[in-house]
């Protein structure tokens, strides 16, 4: 079967850190470019962060550029987002999801759901006092 697996959400408080991470089974992940999204409650998605297959390239969006940090280990399938100094307004529930592109050192926060080979099944997200 082939999957993504988040992990690490949970409750935390504003200016904590908390790392997300996405495993996959089933599939290399080395061959995907794999992005980080979010949705609050009665919000549209929102691309959070992105990595290329390759690793080279990142992206961010300019909510949580310099605070967020994305990350890929290959050798264990998995890629990670580092969230730190975080704030209630990043409380939502975060996918990961995997892309192919003919450009192993492209990806895209904007990714439209057509770019889009796999989905996880989310991890919730609370920053609060």
């Amino acid at each position: 079967q082939l999957q993504l697996v988040e992990s690490g959400g949970g409750l935390v408080q504003p200016g904590g850190s908390l790392r997300l991470s996405c495993a996959a089974s089933g599939f290399t992940l080395e061959n995907y470019a794999i992005g980080w999204f979010r949705q609050a409650p009665g919000k549209g998605r929102e691309g959070v962060s992105c990595v290329s297959s390759n690793g080279v390239f990142t992206d961010y969006a300019d909510s949580v550029q310099g605070r967020f940090t994305i990350s890929r280990d290959n050798a264990k399938n998995t890629v990670y987002l580092q969230m730190n100094t975080l704030k209630p307004e990043d409380t939502a529930v975060y996918y990961c999801a995997a892309s192919q592109y003919v450009q192993d050192y492209y990806c895209s926060v904007y990714a439209e759901e057509g770019e889009i080979n796999f989905w996880g099944q989310g991890t919730q997200v609370t920053v609060s006092s």
